[in-house]
């Protein structure tokens, strides 16, 4: 049923994001910083100083936001592709991979309704670690060539509903939908290629058609199919986390649009650039959606429907 589609999805979304925030973080950060301006040299080194300069809780800035937003996009995502799949397949047969795809292209346009606004606040928080840490080295650096004493570079924190009302007075609903061309570049060829290739990936576990795979065949293909599909659409990622970036450390870029974005990053930062965080989103992705496919795949909103009766009665 839909409202148990809807409940397996975003359970899934909950228990993946708590999981995998931190390294999300860590390619958030990788992919913001420009060539001269690095603060940080790999993921481990990214997350050790974020626990150094703002504990360990700062690997969770922007959490409360994915996971407010995570359980409608989840649900909307996998929802969305199986109501998809039932309706592009005929009289119950198997769906060729055409029409895999293009249930997959359906389900990554819907749910960018929500990922958009959830990814733009999410990246301001994220961020704003990086961007402190940057102006205190370069106050810390300037204190040093100056006799005089340069005061303290303080970090104003600033909370998801601040910058959701400042958007939305300075530019309406369009401001929280800043970046939807490149979500979209980037969601909609992801689900073509992640929902085909679980699909197939799973298939290959069931020993009857009629029957579920085993739980690890689902998270194995959700893993596999995950970080496959993660890495193919990487550099989209890097130019939509570019482009929804508000603020900017010392001397970086700023971009006008999709084109400009991928010109300036290609001329200044060479084309390997587009792979910065791709591992790490490998890594966020790959347990993600395999935590996703199993929750979603056992059923669990099933058997909490099936037991409200029971207690009522």
């Amino acid at each position: 049923s839909l409202p148990a589609k809807l409940i397996n999805g975003g359970i899934a979304g909950l228990i993946g994001v708590t999981c995998v925030f931190p390294i999300d973080l860590a390619k958030t950060r990788l992919q913001n910083q420009q060539n001269g301006q690095r603060m940080y040299t790999s993921m481990s080194d990214c997350l050790i100083k974020t626990i150094r300069s703002e504990g360990y809780f700062g690997m969770y800035r922007g959490a409360a936001v994915n996971l407010t937003l995570v359980t409608p996009e989840k649900a909307i995502k996998l929802a969305a592709n199986d109501f998809f799949r039932h309706h592009l397949s005929k009289d119950g047969k198997k769906l060729t991979l055409l029409r895999e795809m293009l249930a997959g292209c359906g389900a990554g346009t819907c749910q960018v309704i929500v990922t958009t606004p959830m990814e733009m606040l999410k990246i301001q928080l994220q961020d704003a670690g990086r961007i402190a840490a940057q102006k205190k080295l370069m106050a810390a650096q300037a204190q040093l060539s100056s006799s005089s004493a340069a005061e303290p570079v303080m970090e104003r924190r600033t909370t998801a509903t601040q910058i959701t009302r400042e958007l939305l007075r300075s530019k309406g609903i369009a401001g929280l939908y800043k970046g939807l061309g490149a979500t979209l570049l980037r969601d909609v060829p992801f689900s073509i290629v992640y929902f085909p290739l679980f699909a197939n990936l799973n298939k290959l576990g069931q020993k009857d058609p009629n029957v579920k795979a085993p739980f690890y065949v689902s998270f194995l293909s959700g893993c596999v199919a995950g970080s496959t599909a993660a890495v193919a659409v990487n550099p989209c990622d890097v130019i939509k986390t570019r482009l929804q970036s508000l603020q900017r450390g010392v001397n970086e870029d700023t971009y006008s649009g999709i084109l400009d974005c991928t010109k300036k990053i290609w001329q200044k930062e060479g084309p390997m650039a587009f792979l910065k965080g791709a591992y790490c989103r490998a890594l966020v992705i790959a347990p993600l959606f395999g935590i996703a496919q199993v929750v979603y795949f056992i059923g669990i909103a099933e058997f909490l429907l099936d037991m409200l009766p029971k207690h009522r009665a």
